[in-house]
């Protein structure tokens, strides 16, 4: 018998659910993760990219406020980051803490990788290999416990610089918005067999990616990783022709996109009042936008 704290589950099977990353702007959007949660929604696929892995595996975790937790209280957390973090060669975001240790058992953030291995959705995280450039997509098959995901979870949002470069099966990857998908993992989930999508979004509807201003100094900056470099100036291209493929499924009624009408921190945003504002605009937004979402899902 369902009770009122209980909702009957929406079922979407043919719509994959995509999120965007975009650092600790998407504390805006896991107001979305969380009500999709807690009105137990279920999708057919779900796909994520640098933050947007996080929201993926948190969604599929079935944890509300997990979902809220990591972009809010537990992403200001001092163990997190921050310029001393940086100073100590930790990186911005202290990734190795914030996914490989937190998230353990008995740890500061645990997460519950048994009910996420219960969860039979097919999904995708994306990265980049930070040597070749080629972009990766990792699904269940290769993940079979709680230290591979995070591992794979972190890749996915190692910002460059800003974040140490995390190793995979031997290998170094990056920040998979760098990548072949120019932000939201609208290809691998075409290539998974899907055409009806709801995309979570970080960044404003009229928002158009300007060009790197001084590539050189990109190159110099990560002269290193020359893939990554060039990945970093070639980018806007991508996500701006992502974009407007978005858009054009959108008309064509095949795509509800997500924007925020009300982004007003940084992605690299630690100030726990501008974290919680910025989710509390993401949920009054998703409150609005809710009846679109349900009439788009069940038709």
């Amino acid at each position: 018998m369902v009770t009122p704290s209980e909702p009957a589950p929406v079922q979407a099977p043919d719509v994959a659910l995509l999120f965007e990353g975009g650092g600790m702007r998407n504390s805006y959007t896991a107001a979305c993760v969380s009500e999709l949660i807690e009105r137990r929604v279920r999708f057919g696929w779900v796909g994520g990219i640098s933050a947007g892995a996080s929201h993926t595996v948190n969604f599929l975790s079935h944890d509300a406020e997990r979902a809220r937790q990591s972009f809010v209280e537990f992403g200001a957390a001092p163990g997190t980051g921050g310029i001393s973090s940086f100073l100590r060669g930790d990186g911005y975001f202290n990734a190795e803490f914030i996914y490989e240790t937190s998230g353990l058992p008995g740890n500061e953030f645990p997460f519950d990788w048994d009910e996420f291995a219960a969860d039979p959705t097919p999904f995708r995280i994306g990265a980049m290999h930070a040597r070749t450039g080629e972009t990766v997509y990792w699904g269940r098959d290769d993940i079979p416990d709680l230290q591979s995901l995070m591992k794979r979870v972190r890749a996915s949002s190692t910002m460059p610089v800003l974040m140490k470069t995390p190793v995979v099966d031997g290998e170094p990857y990056v920040d998979g918005a760098l990548g072949s998908s120019g932000g939201v993992l609208l290809e691998a989930a075409e290539n998974d067999g899907f055409e009806k999508f709801l995309v979570i979004c970080t960044r404003p509807r009229d928002y158009v990616k300007p060009d790197v201003k001084y590539p050189g100094a990109v190159r110099r900056v990560l002269r290193d990783t020359p893939a990554v470099a060039e990945a970093v100036i070639t980018r806007p291209a991508r996500y701006n022709a992502t974009k407007r493929r978005l858009l054009e499924l959108e008309a064509q009624g095949r795509a509800l996109l997500f924007f925020p009408d009300h982004m007003r921190i940084a992605n690299t945003e630690r100030k726990i009042d501008k974290l919680r504002a910025s989710y509390e605009d993401g949920a009054a937004q998703t409150s609005a936008d809710w009846s679109r979402w349900m009439e788009f899902l069940t038709a």
